[in-house]
């Protein structure tokens, strides 16, 4: 009964090594594209904090920076990633054992 299982098993295993790679080296590329727009974003928001005095803007922008800077959206995706990863282990693992 458990040869079963870890052969159905096998073709997720597949899916999900095909899957973590594919989405990891698009969230390098995401993060790199990311990080330098919060840049840009940032400091338009600052130069609207402190140059226009347009301070509800200015503070939306900061946090839409944030946001998508690299401890925001990125953050997520990695940590979504490497549970993704951590499946695909265990399966492996189940699949050796």
């Amino acid at each position: 009964m458990r040869i079963i299982f870890k052969i159905l098993a096998a073709p997720f295993v597949l899916v999900l090594t095909l899957l973590v790679a594919v989405l990891s080296f698009l969230l390098s590329l995401s993060a790199g594209l990311l990080s330098i727009l919060a840049s840009v974003l940032g400091l338009l928001s600052v130069l609207m904090l402190f140059v226009e005095k347009d301070i509800s803007t200015g503070i939306a922008g900061l946090l839409m920076a944030f946001a998508i800077s690299p401890f925001g959206l990125p953050a997520l995706a990695g940590w979504l990633l490497a549970k993704l990863d951590e499946l695909n282990g265990s399966l492996r693992g189940f699949i050796t054992s």
